[in-house]
């Protein structure tokens, strides 16, 4: 740690700053800041509907089963482009932020006239974003043929209501259920009497990965007015008055006309499931509104009081509006899996029944940084069941998962992200005895072992060579496209991290001899660190390596031969459990506060933020490969800027994020990357407010200096915390000058999860020039030496 002379010193130099630009029209605060009467009118759900962000604007609820929203293309990201302007149907499940086709299922469309087609491309409808209306658990259109289509969600329904034009020769509504956006495989119609109809699909194709049958998902649809004709088709054929009809090689779908003499207005209540028709019948007439507007209205006092757990007063407009849609978008997942009877599709493709709700769509490569945590902070109780539902997992399927879609794994991405998510809700207490023995032996099994070939679980696949050398042995194996051999350098330090996570699990649990075994891997990141590397002046950096011990592919540490999604420069950082030990294989702290000062380009952050951000550092949801500098599109080096808390120059981290900042607004393409489901919201949503766990697993907060005067937040179950910094402002560069909470003054730059909880209210002091506060103290590492 440098000394209380030289930080003064430091500070003496970054004193030339120069304003940030501001993001909106400053409001003025005539009694102080207030919070919103209402927060959901601060949310904008087009925010990220494009090829970068790929959320969806549809209506949902609070980690809800039902996604019910427009499509604009298929086979693409989250089925809607702000760019397009023709609307093919509104699906009932979407996941938020997925970079690959994902889902999509059970399409309708209202349409007027003869039905002749069952292609989208013949009966899509032209709209305009102009009579679009957006909110939070709400979507309506105005499409170009006078129809309007209005959408609301429950938990595990959608509610559709289509009011036709006057003089329309007939009403429809059509129903694909072949043609989902993450590619089918079977799947059948049948049309019930006279106002239901009823299906499923078989899906679960995704990112390339070659598993077909990964989930099952079931629908039923009942209207509020009987058809007057109706009909089936497979693929291009259409069988008018035919109640049945199965997936041929691309659709299966029926339609159903409505007589325009008895109202030019139609309402559907669909029930969606994972387990069977008759699950989805019972969730449909479990939840089932007794009206629209009812069902519309319940949403949005729902979203309300989620967006009302952290709520936020100060800043712009743009500010507020960026703030509550990332908070919005960060509780839409994990989804809920299990029927309102807790029966639920387990991994062994059998129906069970839980004793709490069963959470399901877990991309935990991305989640585990930061939106696990927000989870946990504000609905602990549904986070100890999303643990649980990890426990249920394994005991189904024998493995815990990385990247669970339904009832299958995808396999997707590498690395262990599984092990910190669980030991995060450990650390805070949120598991019982019982559950927490149980999950740790899945997980131990799991840092140890590895899945017989015939298991749908790839699991640790490094685990051979890492176990038995502390480095996974690079292998590029033909067909693969994920896979931790593949990505070798980058999962070994995953491994580690979450190794040196589960230990603390280990000793909480009183098991000394496994805390000690996996204590012993904390610091495996070192054994891929090659001295001889150098760049941009640097020298050392860590290298993928053969099971031999040599260095594999270019040396140049802007390259990714064995780094997922990045480059040795961006995933340097990953080794946040022992920053200590880290920075030693730097050349010490002052070296490694060089090395962050060029991965940020600290010294352009300081005079122009949003040059900095919109310059130096990396741009393009996808531009992961063949950079030294930081990127904030994607999720390997989101802790990155609070890595200054461990060279005595937490100030930094503060600068670091107001230039972040800038890289998100309030327009559809205001996010500059890839959402994965909730964890770049989730980031910013902590960056705003000030305070971020940097180490999964810890159960460490860390503070900077938060963008709005006032955040408030209320814990299901828990005491509310406040977080109070008068003249606190996205728009200009600020720092921390000093802390006060109930126990009195905090000299250092972190609280753990326990006394933050307790803190009360924290009172943040702002300076406009670098400060030395909380130099007196690093965090501490996830172990202890």
């Amino acid at each position: 740690m440098r000394t209380r002379k030289r930080v003064f010193a430091a500070l003496a130099l970054a004193c030339t700053l120069g304003a940030m630009a501001t993001p909106g029209t400053a409001a003025a605060h005539d009694r102080g800041p207030q919070f919103a009467a209402d927060p959901t009118k601060l949310v904008d759900t087009s925010i990220g509907n494009n090829g970068d962000g790929t959320t969806f604007p549809g209506a949902t609820t609070p980690f809800g089963m039902v996604q019910l929203s427009p499509d604009t293309q298929l086979k693409k990201y989250a089925s809607y482009d702000y760019a397009q302007d023709t609307v093919l149907g509104f699906s009932h499940t979407h996941l938020s932020g997925v970079g690959c086709q994902t889902q999509g299922n059970f399409r309708f469309m209202p349409t007027t006239g003869a039905v002749t087609s069952s292609d989208p491309a013949q009966y899509g409808a032209k709209f305009s974003h102009a009579n679009e209306t957006r909110a939070p658990g709400y979507y309506g259109v105005k499409l170009d043929n006078g129809i309007q289509a209005e959408l609301t969600a429950t938990q595990r329904t959608g509610q559709h209501r289509y009011t036709f034009p006057a003089g329309a020769a007939s009403e429809n509504v059509l129903i694909e259920v072949g043609e989902s956006n993450g590619y089918t495989y079977a799947g059948d119609v049948h049309v019930v009497g006279d106002d239901t109809v009823e299906g499923w699909l078989q899906g679960g194709n995704f990112c390339g990965e070659t598993q077909k049958e990964r989930y099952r998902v079931y629908f039923s649809a009942k209207f509020d007015r009987t058809f007057s004709a109706f009909g089936t088709w497979t693929d291009g054929k259409l069988t008018p008055n035919q109640r049945d009809a199965s997936l041929g090689t691309q659709r299966a779908g029926a339609w159903l006309t409505f007589d325009p003499a008895r109202g030019g207005q139609v309402g559907a209540s669909v029930g969606v499931s994972y387990t069977s028709v008759d699950g989805a019948r019972l969730n449909r007439k479990a939840e089932q509104p007794r009206s629209f507007d009812r069902a519309r209205a319940a949403a949005h006092d729902t979203w309300s009081g989620e967006l009302n757990r952290m709520r936020v007063a100060g800043g712009t407009t743009a500010d507020q509006r960026t703030y509550y849609s990332a908070l919005y978008r960060s509780l839409l997942h994990p989804s809920i899996g299990s029927d309102v009877d807790n029966r639920y599709r387990g991994f062994d493709d059998q129906v069970h029944r839980s004793d709490s709700p069963y959470y399901q769509m877990f991309s935990l490569w991305d989640t585990y940084r930061s939106q696990n945590q927000l989870v946990a902070l504000l609905h602990p109780d549904k986070a100890a069941d999303m643990a649980k539902s990890i426990l249920r997992i394994y005991s189904d399927g024998g493995w815990v998962p990385r990247w669970a879609l339904g009832g299958g794994e995808t396999n997707v991405m590498s690395g262990d992200p599984v092990t910190p998510w669980i030991v995060d809700n450990y650390r805070r207490g949120l598991l019982d005895d019982r559950t927490a023995r149980q999950l740790f032996d899945a997980l131990w099994k799991n840092v140890n072992e590895v899945p017989a070939d015939q298991s749908i679980f790839r699991g640790r696949d490094g685990n051979p060579t890492y176990v038995q050398n502390g480095w996974i042995g690079y292998q590029d194996r033909p067909g693969y496209t994920f896979g931790d051999s593949r990505q070798a350098g980058s999962a070994t330090l995953e491994y580690s991290l979450a190794d040196c996570a589960l230990s603390t699990m280990a000793s909480g649990l009183g098991y000394r001899d496994k805390a000690a075994t996996l204590a012993r891997r904390c610091d495996n990141f070192t054994k891929l660190w090659d001295p001889t590397i150098s760049s941009h002046g640097f020298t050392g950096f860590p290298r993928t390596k053969a099971a031999d011990g040599t260095g594999v592919g270019d040396p140049d540490p802007a390259q990714s031969t064995g780094f997922h999604e990045g480059t040795p420069w961006q995933y340097q950082w990953l080794a946040q459990q022992d920053p200590q030990t880290l920075f030693a294989q730097m050349g010490g702290a002052d070296q490694a506060e060089k090395r962050l000062d060029t991965f940020f380009d600290t010294p352009l952050v300081l005079t122009d933020p949003a040059k900095a951000a919109a310059d130096s550092w990396v741009h393009g949801a996808y531009d992961y490969h063949n950079n030294f500098a930081f990127n904030p599109n994607n999720e390997p080096d989101l802790h990155a800027p609070w890595m200054y808390a461990w060279t005595g120059a937490p100030w930094k981290t503060s600068a670091v994020l107001r230039a972040a900042r800038t890289l998100f607004t309030d327009t559809p393409y205001g996010m500059p990357g890839n959402d994965d489901l909730g964890t770049i919201s989730s980031w910013l949503v902590f960056s705003m407010a000030g305070v971020f766990e940097a180490q999964p697993g810890s159960g460490t907060y860390l503070i900077s200096a938060p963008m709005f005067e006032k955040v408030e937040i209320r814990p299901s179950g828990g005491r509310p915390v406040a977080i109070d910094a008068p003249g606190a402002s996205a728009a200009k560069l600020q720092y921390v000058s000093g802390v006060d909470t109930r126990r009195g003054e905090l000299r250092q730059s972190w609280l753990s999860n326990e006394d933050f909880l307790r803190a009360g209210t924290i009172h943040v002091r702002l300076s406009d020039r670098p400060t030395s506060w909380g130099t007196n103290s690093a965090p501490p590492p996830l172990v202890r030496s």
